[in-house]
């Protein structure tokens, strides 16, 4: 294998019943991130050393003062230009390619490049109108083969999780499923780092695959930032043929039953009340959803919960649960450990409520209320509810 024969991100952008899935859109974000990195790498080696020395000063800067490694917003113009240079014209050069696959599917092509993808592969047939492992598989087989990407993510779905072993298999390269974090290694060029939890979230496990491609990853829905959603970018869309071979395809679909029931993704929530270990009993949740009922929340719980059997798991915040980013997120009676906070930090306002005023999850939280939270949640919602009633 010529590992230099492989270039570019190919996302697989998942959609059910014609409706984008949001982790696909975050991995078009990060995989524009990921492309930009490689493009600078591209750029500052063509360069010479003076910008290269620019650029690994300007990092060291931006470390100095605790802030992430230079991105894209704070790469200095003269850089942004070089990379954008290297991008139209390098033929190294590293660009996001999203695959679309389904049936009817091809007016959501242009969300896709307005979300980041410089080109899609639309593969619109009738046979793959409903998700089907055999032929999905190999739509990715050969998209994989055509276009010889060096980085290929798949979102950490139900679908996902079940499409992307079969894939890495046919292709014969590694996966690492569930990551939390990708980031390019900095002393290997276009060497992929993808992060994972590993022994129920006790340890954090970085994967390379320094010998195969493309480097294949889940991601979990929430972890990535989608890119703003721009009418400004412009991308190629492409019908790519593909010629199924029907004779591998055992199952056959007799019927879809959609689940009933009021079932939530906690991932696309607001505001979301999460209860840890300090709620106490599974009658106790009454209380944080009466809370959730009057600001339009949803209720969540830490793995102590779960595990006791409180909550479903699909409500689980953490390492072992779902990573969220709502823009309210109600930590009650939850400690703040290591693994839970990873799957909710980076809500934008947090609010704790814990009698022990050295919990941890303090350090991460917007507001802190030292209390027991049986007496302070029936309070809130109290107060709530008459500020309503005046409005």
């Amino acid at each position: 294998m010529n590992l230099n024969d492989y270039k570019g991100i190919l996302v697989y952008a998942e959609q059910r019943d014609g409706v984008l899935q949001n982790v696909g859109l975050e991995l078009l974000g990060k995989a524009t991130e990921l492309a930009y990195e490689i493009n600078k790498q591209i750029a500052l080696k063509d360069a010479g050393d003076e910008l290269a020395d620019y650029a690994t000063k300007q990092a060291a800067a931006i470390k100095s003062i605790d802030a992430v490694v230079a991105t894209l917003e704070e790469d200095d113009e003269e850089i942004k230009e070089k990379v954008a240079h290297v991008k139209a014209t390098n033929p190294d050069a590293a660009k996001v390619t999203a695959l679309l696959i389904g049936h009817n599917v091809q007016a959501l092509a242009q969300d896709l490049i307005k979300a980041g993808a410089d080109k899609v592969l639309v593969v619109d047939k009738p046979e793959l109108e409903v998700y089907d492992t055999e032929a999905y598989t190999q739509v990715l087989d050969a998209a994989i083969t055509a276009e010889k990407p060096e980085i290929v993510l798949f979102g950490a779905t139900t679908l996902g999780r079940d499409l992307a072993p079969r894939v890495s298999s046919r292709i014969a390269t590694g996966l690492t499923a569930d990551c939390t974090k990708l980031e390019l290694l900095k002393d290997k060029e276009r060497q992929l780092g993808m992060t994972r939890p590993a022994f129920g979230g006790n340890l954090m496990a970085t994967i390379v695959s320094p010998d195969h491609r493309p480097q294949m990853a889940t991601v979990r829905p929430g972890v990535m930032k989608k890119l703003p959603k721009s009418d400004d970018r412009t991308g190629e869309v492409v019908e790519f043929p593909v010629t199924l071979d029907t004779s591998k395809m055992k199952v056959k679909l007799l019927k879809v039953v959609k689940e009933g029931g009021n079932k939530v993704d906690i991932s696309e929530a607001k505001i979301l009340v999460s209860g840890g270990r300090g709620v106490g009993a599974k009658q106790n949740f009454e209380l944080l959803e009466d809370l959730a009922t009057e600001i339009g929340g949803i209720v969540s719980s830490s793995r102590a919960q779960v595990d006791a059997g409180n909550m479903p798991h699909d409500r689980q915040v953490g390492q072992t649960g779902k990573t969220v980013r709502p823009e309210v997120y109600f930590a009650c009676g939850i400690s703040g450990a290591i693994q839970h906070v990873a799957g909710m930090e980076e809500s934008e306002f947090i609010i704790a409520i814990n009698k022990d005023r050295f919990a941890p999850i303090f350090s991460v939280a917007d507001l802190g209320i030292v209390g027991d939270l049986h007496k302070i949640l029936p309070i809130l919602t109290e107060e709530i509810k008459k500020y309503k009633a005046t409005k």
